[in-house]
């Protein structure tokens, strides 16, 4: 079963970005994250999975309009 909340640095380790990008995307939108005590931070699985699809028919999207121009 996997974990529905994640901590700052697995979420970074499973976007391959930096610890203060995760900061910065909650702060964006980007992520959903939830407050944990005094100032933990954990960030939802399901918003990771939704910005890993966004982008990836981004990328397919740029790649199909760059072969056919």
């Amino acid at each position: 079963m996997e974990k529905t909340l994640l901590r700052v640095g697995e979420a970074a380790a499973v976007l391959s970005v930096s610890r203060w990008t995760i900061y910065r995307w909650v702060e964006e939108g980007r992520l959903r994250g939830t407050k944990i005590g005094k100032g933990g931070v954990r960030i939802v699985r399901d918003s990771i999975t939704s910005l890993i699809e966004a982008n990836q028919s981004d990328m397919a999207g740029s790649w199909q309009r760059s072969i056919h121009t």
